[in-house]
């Protein structure tokens, strides 16, 4: 199955262009979609969740048609927003239950596959907690474990690993890595790390435009030979801002290493350096390559 999205639009009522013809195509498997904050990711997101209209365009999942059958979309899709609520005193195993019921799951099956799923994200010992006493990790791993219900085709999972910690965050990877082998998974995130460890396929959204849509390692190919770093002092940058392509920078123990964008060898101290995702990204989100 594939998820095809062509020439999608939307404008709010302040005028703010949130996408500009959007179009990708998204095979089975993990896409990250990756752009800064308020690059139309979230809108993106939640068109494709039945939860907003478009102003234009099209977009199909399989034979069903995303914008107009609605009903059939929610009943193929698991969706895990970037703010996930919950009421605050009910456990774990009675939320996911009631989730389950909303859902449309018959009651005959309901409490085997809430205990399936909550074995599944590793939340069977902490069943009868409230899901508001959860840690980040594992309110997290409880939202997959709902977008999880009915077998979902289609999984939307907005801004995921924000707030997590390296021990939950890795986690969480291992879980979308499995869930992503038989279903198509699109992983909205800012954070780079994400992508390079989960995504096959990629686009990178910033204003509301794709300024790439493919694989991360055709994008790194891309690069390969022009990105050169150089530690300069605080005080310089400005100067080099003016000279040169910065495409990044970052502190280490105090001083800022640059990373510039050229065609040839810029001299003047720089290094060739090996690109990487980050550099993919602010690469195209600076216009540069």
């Amino acid at each position: 199955m594939q998820l095809t999205i062509r020439n999608l639009s939307k404008t709010y009522s302040n005028g703010v262009k949130a996408l500009q013809d959007v179009s990708l195509d998204i095979p089975t498997g993990m896409y990250g979609l990756l752009g800064p904050n308020g690059a139309g990711k979230s809108t993106l997101m939640r068109t494709l969740a039945t939860l907003q209209d478009a102003d234009a365009g099209t977009a199909t999942l399989g034979e069903i048609d995303v914008l107009k059958d609605k009903d059939a979309v929610r009943r193929t899709l698991g969706y895990l927003p970037q703010e996930f609520g919950v009421y605050p005193r009910i456990k774990a195993v009675e939320m996911l239950d009631h989730l389950a019921v909303l859902k449309g799951i018959p009651s005959g099956q309901r409490k085997e596959v809430v205990n399936a799923l909550l074995q599944r994200v590793n939340l069977w010992e902490h069943r009868k907690k409230s899901v508001s006493s959860y840690s980040g990790g594992m309110r997290q791993r409880f939202g997959i474990a709902q977008a999880l219900l009915g077998d979902p085709k289609l999984i939307i999972v907005d801004e995921p690993t924000a707030g997590l910690d390296p021990g939950e965050r890795n986690r969480f990877y291992n879980l979308l890595s499995e869930i992503g082998e038989n279903v198509i998974v699109i992983l909205s995130t800012h954070i780079v790390e994400d992508v390079k460890e989960l995504c096959s396929n990629m686009a990178v959204i910033n204003d509301g435009r794709v300024l790439y849509a493919g694989a991360p390692e055709a994008a790194l190919l891309q690069l390969q030979g022009k990105i050169w770093e150089k530690a300069i002092q605080k005080t310089e940058m400005e100067a080099y801002q003016q000279r040169y392509q910065i495409i990044s920078s970052k502190l280490v123990a105090g001083k800022p290493i640059i990373h510039i964008f050229s065609e040839n060898d810029p001299a003047e101290g720089f290094k060739r350096a090996e690109a990487g995702l980050e550099d993919v990204f602010f690469a195209r989100i600076n216009g540069v390559a």
